[in-house]
């Protein structure tokens, strides 16, 4: 895909936590396009590790965040952000822009509070704590 805003190759990316508009990483997303908010389907569970989420899968939630198109620049900072591949790997998933990659957390054996509304802003609502 050729972005229409600097004719650069673009991927897009399903961000649903620090990565998120107003969010304290939402800066490495700087000189991406915001597609648009996205759920996906509901096959996943999202954790509080405390001060970033994590997605999994194999679970019930859909999970609430935004779609972006991205050049190959801004994927490499958020592989570093996302200690890609050895804490998080990528997938893709389908949403209305096409596929997007979403981080999916990998490390298990820790216990981390489950977010079961999918939504890492109103995190604060109906927190369990379950063995990831």
């Amino acid at each position: 895909m050729i972005s229409p805003l600097n004719g650069m190759a673009t991927q897009r990316v399903f961000v649903y936590g620090t990565l998120l508009k107003g969010e304290r990483n939402h800066a490495l997303l700087q000189g991406a396009t915001l597609c648009g908010s996205h759920r996906t389907v509901p096959i996943y569970r999202l954790f509080h590790l405390g001060n970033y989420p994590g997605v999994r899968p194999g679970g019930q939630s859909a999970i609430l965040g935004e779609v972006y198109c991205i050049d190959g620049r801004i994927l490499r900072a958020l592989d570093r952000l996302e200690a890609y591949p050895r804490v998080y790997t990528r997938k893709l998933i389908p949403t209305p822009w096409g596929v997007a990659w979403i981080y999916l957390y990998q490390e298990e054996g820790s216990r981390a509070r489950q977010i079961p509304s999918g939504d890492w802003r109103g995190q604060g609502r109906q927190l369990g704590v379950f063995r990831l």
